[in-house]
């Protein structure tokens, strides 16, 4: 903790230094289209801002006098992500549908979860020991800035279900400038889901304060998160047979309060990144880049730290088989924090034409520390594993924009020192804006990746109370393209993926990490349509996929959501007032596949071929409401839960909650 502390100072002592005005402009633009290629890390969060806009339009002032954006995933350029103030399907307001459309996860919101679409699932090896709260977590990138004229604040609040079994969740959020240039802002989010069925809380408390200075010539960012998630961990029901004959809180569950299962994690990150650039200038009202410089010089700083933690107060239950450091009580702790700082020189030429070029290049040094508790009489070695290693790495990019409406980009890094040496990951991007006379603007965009790298550490050294492996894992190779097609005017998105990947490295029947030595192919073609028949909409998702080794990765080949509304804006004379109305009802379904299975000793997703998961409809009937700015919904939430049967269960084992009333609002305001 303390040097956690003493790195944040360092970071943030430049940012107060630099509050003085500068004249001098950051690389890049803001018109994302105008931006290198980023990788996965970005493209999730760019995902979110392609989506298809609102039938009702965000809050017009608010949007005039506010700049959002986020960071290239190599903290370069400045990519516009548009304020969600929007009204329309308002109830579908939880974080994680912001990263993946389909998720899947142990019955109780809060709990760990993974994308049911492969091509949204996280696979950077420093990310193993969270990757499945990802979704909920505040990190380096996905952080976004905002500058405004007025302060803004938003509050968020939902609950459903009753008092004793209740899900709530609660967001404020609130930025302010403090001059014309730096500008404060904080989130604080907070899932509080007792669950229907024993011993299933989940406790979710993700804090993010962050900073910008937008100088022309010296530009800064800082961010800090604080991610805490506790969940209580019941194995699963007894049976599904039991559905049937109780209420959810008497269903047997086969880890239960003598067990007192629960896991913990504790993430803490900081970032800084200064960049300097003489020349170049930013607009004086809104803050966005008007043209760059033709050299900038960055440095990107950043730590993390995770600690994983996992307690059974009964571990001779017959839950686990093994029992490998104690037979009285499991406390299993490990630990990976990451050091990282990166120094590079961007260039840009024609950064005031229609024809702008540039390229980049820098080098990062990495330190990472691991520490476990390992049983000595597996392993043979001592009770406690700690491990230092150092990496460096060559990164670059290039791209071409010619206008507005075309251009392609090219960036990769390159381990070639230390602990990952020999791993590489390389991006390309081209896109292409088609204008038409009647539907506004079509966009193409085309991407490619290509990575080799090392799995995670943890794949290879584990050691706990029930789970133990000494193993020696080859390199992952992951090439993968994609295309997609954005018409708005037609509220319309195509989006096609094909990866094939070698040496993929997953968690087999056992619940232990296996590696498929093949290749393995993957494809994923999803569809997103919204159809208005005067004030009707059915707004539809559908998501085709398919695996070339189902016994490797199972998945189901349809899944879809569709949503059918009546949207009305009532008007009323007397009081000048406005209110926006929507009433309607969704569906969600997928068609059968061998889904994973959740173990709570190691907190990870694993390959089972036994049950099969799915052709069950959840279905919700909603009405959303708009008041000024203020924004309210309620829902019937699972409405066919035991009307067509008991399968209602999105992994094995584990039912989602069933029939109750959701209610929320959100209210914006700033003066």
């Amino acid at each position: 903790m303390r040097r956690l502390l003493a790195y944040m100072a360092l970071l943030v002592l430049p940012v107060i230094l630099s509050a003085q005005e500068i004249d001098t402009i950051p690389p890049g633009v803001i018109n994302p289209r105008t931006m290198p290629l980023q990788t996965a890390d970005t493209l999730a969060v760019q995902d979110t801002t392609r989506k298809l806009p609102p039938v009702r339009k965000p809050d017009t002032i608010i949007v005039k006098t506010t700049r959002q954006w986020t960071l290239s995933a190599d903290y370069t350029s400045e990519i516009s992500v548009s304020l969600d103030t929007a009204f329309s399907l308002f109830h579908r307001r939880r974080i994680t549908d912001k990263v993946s459309d389909f998720n899947a996860y142990p019955g109780n919101y809060g709990l760990p979860l993974y994308q049911i679409n492969f091509f949204d699932r996280d696979w950077k090896p420093d990310r193993y020991l969270y990757s499945y709260y990802y979704p909920f977590m505040y990190t380096p990138a996905n952080t976004l800035f905002i500058n405004t004229h007025v302060p803004f604040t938003e509050l968020a609040w939902t609950n459903a279900g009753a008092r004793q079994k209740s899900e709530q969740t609660f967001r404020i959020r609130h930025s302010q400038n403090i001059t014309r240039k730096l500008n404060f802002g904080l989130i604080f989010d907070i899932v509080y889901a007792i669950g229907q069925y024993d011993y299933q809380k989940a406790v979710d408390k993700n804090f993010l304060l962050h900073s910008s200075y937008n100088g022309d010539q010296y530009t800064a960012y800082f961010s800090t998160g604080i991610n805490n998630h506790q969940t209580y961990e019941n194995g699963g029901i007894a049976g599904p047979e039991f559905l049937s004959q109780y209420p959810p809180e008497d269903v047997p569950v086969r880890l239960n309060d003598a067990n007192k299962s629960q896991n913990h994690l504790k993430n803490r990150y900081v970032l800084l990144v200064q960049r300097y650039s003489p020349g170049g200038k930013r607009d004086t009202v809104t803050g966005e880049l008007l043209h760059a410089g033709p050299v900038t010089f960055s440095h990107i700083g950043s730590y993390e730290s995770n600690k994983r933690r996992f307690y059974d107060k009964y571990p001779t239950s017959s839950f686990y088989d093994t029992m490998l450091i104690s037979r009285t009580a499991t406390e299993d702790s490990l630990f990976q924090d990451l050091l990282s700082n990166t120094v590079r020189v961007d260039f840009a030429a024609g950064s005031t034409g229609r024809f702008r070029i540039g390229a980049g290049a820098g080098i990062r040094n990495e330190l990472r520390n691991y520490g476990q508790l390992i049983p000595k009489d597996t392993l043979g070695v001592p009770n406690i594993i700690s491990r230092h290693m150092s990496s460096f790495v060559v990164t670059g990019k290039v791209f071409n924009n010619i206008g507005e409406k075309f251009g392609w980009s090219a960036s990769g890094d390159l381990w070639f020192q230390g602990y990952r040496a020999g791993d590489f990951i390389l991006d390309g991007r081209i896109f292409k804006d088609f204008a038409t006379s009647r539907r506004g603007i079509i966009t193409w965009d085309a991407t490619a990746t290509v990575a080799s790298y090392t799995p995670s550490l943890w794949y290879d050294r584990w050691g706990s109370n029930n789970f133990s492996w000494s193993l020696d894992h080859g390199k992952e190779f992951r090439t993968t393209a994609g295309s997609s097609l954005l018409w708005p005017g037609r509220n319309l998105s195509l989006k096609f993926n094909y990866a094939i990947i070698h040496n993929f490295i997953y968690m087999g029947n056992d619940a232990m990490p296996a590696q498929h030595e093949g290749g393995l192919s993957v494809a994923a073609l999803s569809l997103r349509k919204d159809l208005v028949f005067w004030k009707f909409h059915w707004d539809n998702t559908v998501l085709l996929q398919t695996s070339s080794n189902s016994d490797v990765l199972s998945l189901p080949l349809v899944t879809a959501r569709s949503a059918f509304f009546f949207d009305h804006l009532f008007k009323f004379e007397s009081t000048k007032g406005e209110l926006y109305f929507q009433l309607g009802a969704e569906a969600m379904i997928h068609t059968a596949y061998y889904a994973m299975n959740y173990m709570p000793a190691t907190g990870r997703y694993f390959n089972q071929s036994d049950t099969e998961i799915g052709n069950y409809p959840f279905i919700n009937v909603f009405v959303d409401l708009k008041v000024k700015r203020t924004r309210i919904f309620v829902m019937f939430d699972h409405v066919t839960a035991g009307l067509i049967g008991y399968n209602y269960f999105l992994i094995p084992d584990y039912p989602m909650n069933i029939r109750m009333l959701r209610v929320g609002f959100a209210w914006t305001f700033y003066d």
